[in-house]
């Protein structure tokens, strides 16, 4: 008998390839679409409900057969509690990388082996090696692409088995076979942002679960320079959307948030210098080692700090109590805490851990 890929259908032309290749390759393939939100968005329509239409679609041309779960409330208590706390804590936190930690590969997994899968596929680009001595998460083929950073909080255990159909494939290729094999998810736009906000008005759907109030913008000289609707809506490194008209004897350039005060409600920014928003080392308390740590103390490394982030050179120095210390051989810019730094040696990503803390030696 053949062995059973229950692959993870989202709705879009990645995972609808990757269910495809399987199936191409002479396994049983079948396809389980998870619903993690059920709020709809602005113009009223569900986008779940979209989206499971087109994983339908797909399925059927494929001739493969498909299942919905419901994971709404995990969701809920697993990652969108979390996302919420950091916000109010002024952090920046990214829901995708938990999601894939806490639904993708945990309960989708094991709604999966109850449905008899041998193994687990995604549509992520990205690949994974099984070796005698661990699950090693590798680099996609096509860099721009590339999703390591997203899957950098799952364990070695939960890599076993996984299989990552289209992790040496570029873009444009994927979109090319999914068009020739006529797949309709094949020119399908890929979405942006956070899921559950989807095109969504950001400010109006945090203010549903924050309280928001009007404070002071002020710059780095002590001026108040405006007025912010709530210091929640901002990120360090922000030039977008700060709402501060002209001010006089001000030095010339952007404005750019440079800080935050929660308790105060004070948005910090500064106009043309960009110096303070440069630091060489961060730290995180503790960090997620794919599938183990390295045996020294301090190496060599390569590091994003953001997704499609260019690769940056560092020193990673262990920490007692599990975290590590980073320090950049060319400072960074707008390191935000909450966010994930993700080492990387070659082609393996060695992990990530949540970053809690910026300066400069």
């Amino acid at each position: 008998m053949a062995k059973r890929v229950v692959v993870g259908m989202s709705g879009g032309v990645d995972s609808s390839l990757a269910a495809l290749l399987l199936k191409e390759q002479g396994y049983d393939v079948v396809g389980l679409f998870m619903r993690n939100w059920h709020e709809k968005d602005d113009s009223g329509c569900c986008t779940a409900d979209e989206d499971f239409y087109d994983v339908r679609a797909v399925c059927a041309k494929i001739g493969m057969p498909y299942y919905s779960v419901d994971f709404a409330d995990e969701y809920y208590d697993r990652v969108f509690r979390h996302f919420v706390d950091e916000y109010k804590k002024g952090r920046t936190p990214n829901p995708d990388v938990l999601c894939n930690k806490e639904i993708k590969f945990a309960p989708f997994v094991e709604q999966a082996r109850k449905m008899g899968a041998d193994y687990i596929a995604t549509g992520h680009y990205c690949n994974v090696a099984h070796n005698e001595d661990g699950n090693y998460l590798l680099k996609a083929k096509d860099q721009n692409k590339d999703q390591t950073y997203f899957l950098n909080q799952v364990t070695s255990k939960q890599l076993e088995d996984v299989i990552f159909p289209i992790g040496d494939l570029d873009k444009s290729t994927v979109r090319e076979l999914a068009a020739k094999y006529g797949l309709s998810t094949a020119d399908k736009k890929d979405s942006t942002g956070i899921c559950f906000i989807g095109e969504r008005n950001f400010k109006a759907f945090l203010s549903q679960y924050i309280p928001m109030q009007e404070g002071k913008i002020i710059d780095t000289g002590g001026k108040i320079v405006g007025k912010h609707d709530g210091v929640f809506y901002y990120t360090v490194g922000q030039r977008k959307g700060l709402g501060i008209g002209g001010v006089k004897d001000c030095a010339d350039g952007a404005w750019f948030v440079v800080g935050k005060d929660v308790e105060k409600n004070e948005l910090y920014v500064s106009k043309g210098d960009q110096s303070l928003l440069y630091h060489n080392v961060l730290e995180t308390d503790s960090f997620n080692y794919i599938p183990y740590a390295p045996a020294e103390d301090e190496f060599e490394c390569e590091v994003r700090i953001r997704h499609r982030q260019p690769l940056q050179k560092a020193v990673c120095t262990k920490k007692a109590g599990g975290g590590i210390k980073l320090v950049f051989e060319r400072a960074q810019r707008a390191i935000v805490e909450g966010q994930y730094a993700v080492l990387y040696r070659g082609d393996v990503c060695l992990g990530g851990g949540v970053i809690e803390r910026k300066y400069n030696y």
